[in-house]
């Protein structure tokens, strides 16, 4: 789970399923997961300082960013605001976009009841502006496989606008896909943060190797 450590950051790939941050449930996240790991590795007593610099949703797996300094969270928080870190994201689609890459751009309406997002071509009353790039990288079994970048990062905005365009992540019932995966997971994966460290100022490239069941026979040379 552990995909990159140092003394201000620590990136974990998150198994689909696993809340990043506590809920009303009450389920175990990750953020526990990852006080866990540093507590025993360093035997620290007390609190741990462990801060998410950004979320992916429960269904969602792959790495995600962690700050261990308030140094390092302060301006990790500050290179999300600006724009200056970039996600990839790899997509396991129904269906199958009219051009190879592209830039979507839609306004997307959240219902916080619902918890789903609303999708508008043009905008609509408090909609929010919402720009993801993609690429086609092949077809696997019966998907296609993309490879997807947030410019924006509105809640649910990768599957929202991916199911605006006639393409449903696998899995995703709540944005079109036909059915669940046995796993109850969706076919969206968290691959790569690339980054500036934000305390050494050097480039960082940290990448979630995708696992589970959806994934499994998915060539190298896909990845």
């Amino acid at each position: 789970m552990i995909i990159y450590e140092d003394n201000h950051l620590l990136a974990l790939n998150k198994p689909a399923g696993l809340l990043v941050q506590g809920d009303k449930t009450g389920d175990k996240t990750l953020i526990d997961a990852g006080k866990d790991y540093l507590r025993d590795k360093y035997s620290k007593p007390g609190a741990i300082f462990l801060h998410p610099v950004h979320r992916i949703d429960r269904p969602v797996s792959g790495a995600v960013l962690m700050a261990r300094t308030d140094k390092a969270l302060g301006r990790l928080t500050q290179m999300f605001r600006d724009k200056k870190v970039v996600k990839t994201y790899l997509a396991l689609v129904l269906g199958s976009p009219e051009r190879q890459s592209g830039v979507l751009r839609h306004f997307l309406l959240k219902d916080e009841q619902k918890n789903t997002v609303s999708v508008y071509n043009s905008p609509y009353r408090e909609a929010k502006e919402s720009i993801t790039t993609y690429k086609v990288i092949g077809q696997y079994d019966r998907f296609m496989l993309l490879s997807v970048q947030p410019v924006t990062g509105r809640s649910h905005q990768i599957r929202a606008q991916l199911s605006a365009i006639g393409c449903p992540i696998a899995g995703d019932v709540k944005y079109g896909a036909p059915g669940p995966l046995p796993d109850a997971s969706i076919a969206l994966h968290s691959h790569t943060i690339e980054l500036q460290h934000p305390v050494r100022q050097t480039p960082l490239v940290i990448t979630a190797v995708p696992s589970g069941r959806i994934w499994s026979g998915l060539p190298d040379s896909m990845i």
